[in-house]
């Protein structure tokens, strides 16, 4: 079976998070990614985070299923490659800075007039418009202005970051997103490519619920809530004897009942203050306190099985080891392993979304500097001696 993104060129120009997992989620589903690489070290990816024998674990997992095209964008020959490379390109992805792609002679204008077909996809801090688009920016600022870092933690302390680069993710997402609309309308014949233009912040910002109308109609300012899913109760986390924690959502009405049936509580799942979540969230402290109280006295194991015979949703939180053993993740394949260059066997994670006719897959893990500049560019019928040629001048490696 071949992806459902098989014949797909994409050019990635970017470095470390979102451009790169754009283009690694397209890469997973069948389409060639040339990832254009600085000459030097590379992405800096490369070097981020936990390293095995010199090369970032991320990096291997990033770039999988991407062929790396170290090139000098600094030189007119290179540039020239980057052309006759968009010429039979179907996406461009990149998140430079707005307007670094126009000073090295590669903007809109430049690529459109080239390969009309070609969908240009520009992930920045804010946007190709508008009075911030000139402002550095990355997934950490993107999240502080989107809104989420402030409405993440604890009440009473500091915002807190989520523990993953979820600006990056977001943008990196809609950006697949964006691309797969303007492919499907040059696919259709309905039109030439474009560009889709993707916001950090905004990336963010799309996925804050009902942050806006609240404040606008009510002057209220969503806060931090440490567990709590505010207004909706009971849904929050609660500790159990063996020290885990426990996540357990009993806020529709019949769950509810469920739930308190469950924690010996019919008093509570009976009264008729808390027969809807109106009622239930006015004096969720009281219900969260009772929930407590019955999910310490039992380990995590018995609170999990007394509310799945119950039917109430719950979940252990989960920290990696968690993750790696837990036999749903194995059963869906979540949990693969993969070789790195030395042999060694490495576990990384599956394929999202899982699709039946056309499933994503993992053919080779993240490439070395350089790994596939002569098949690239031989691709472009450029001869081995000009290639030899462009390597002594500096242009490739």
């Amino acid at each position: 079976m071949t992806g459902p993104l098989e014949g797909i060129r994409v050019i990635e120009i970017g470095t470390l998070i979102a451009a790169p997992f754009a283009a690694r989620l397209m890469a997973e589903f069948g389409a060639e990614v040339i990832k254009i690489e600085a000459m030097g070290q590379g992405d800096p990816l490369r070097k981020w985070r936990k390293l095995h024998d010199g090369t970032s674990l991320w990096w291997y997992l990033q770039s999988r299923n991407k062929k790396s095209l170290a090139l000098n964008l600094k030189s007119p020959e290179g540039i020239a490659i980057v052309k006759q490379l968009a010429e039979s390109t179907d996406v461009l992805i990149e998140n430079l800075r707005p307007g670094a792609l126009e000073k090295l002679g590669l903007g809109w204008d430049v690529l459109h007039a080239l390969n009309p077909k070609l969908t240009l996809v520009r992930i920045s801090g804010y946007g190709q418009t508008g009075p911030y688009r000139d402002r550095p920016g990355f997934g950490a600022i993107g999240e502080a202005m989107g809104g989420i870092r402030y409405t993440t933690g604890t009440p009473g302390t500091p915002p807190a970051r989520v523990g993953v680069s979820l600006g990056d993710s977001l943008a990196s997402m809609h950006a697949v997103m964006g691309a797969l609309m303007a492919l499907l309308r040059v696919k259709t014949g309905q039109g030439d490519g474009q560009i889709v233009d993707v916001s950090l912040t905004e990336s963010v910002f799309n996925v804050m619920e009902s942050l806006v109308p609240e404040y606008d109609m009510m002057g209220h300012v969503r806060e931090r809530s440490g567990g709590a899913l505010p207004g909706i109760a009971p849904s929050n986390t609660y500790p159990t004897a063996d020290g885990a924690w426990v996540v357990i959502a009993g806020n529709s009405d019949p769950i509810f009942k469920r739930l308190m049936q469950a924690i010996g509580r019919s008093d509570l799942a009976d009264d008729p203050a808390f027969a809807h979540n109106d009622g239930r969230a006015a004096q969720s402290t009281l219900l969260d306190e009772a929930i407590s109280v019955w999910s310490a006295s039992l380990p995590i194991d018995a609170v999990l099985q007394a509310l799945e015979q119950a039917e109430v949703p719950a979940g252990r939180i989960y920290n990696v080891a968690d993750i790696v053993a837990d036999p749903h993740y194995q059963a869906r394949e979540m949990i693969i392993e993969a070789r790195l260059p030395d042999g060694v066997a490495v576990k990384m994670p599956g394929i999202v979304p899982k699709l039946s006719q056309t499933p994503g897959a993992v053919n080779w893990q993240g490439p070395s500097l350089g790994q596939h500049t002569d098949s690239v560019l031989q691709s472009l019928g450029i001869t081995t001696d000009d290639i030899q040629r462009l390597k002594q001048e500096g242009v490739v490696r």
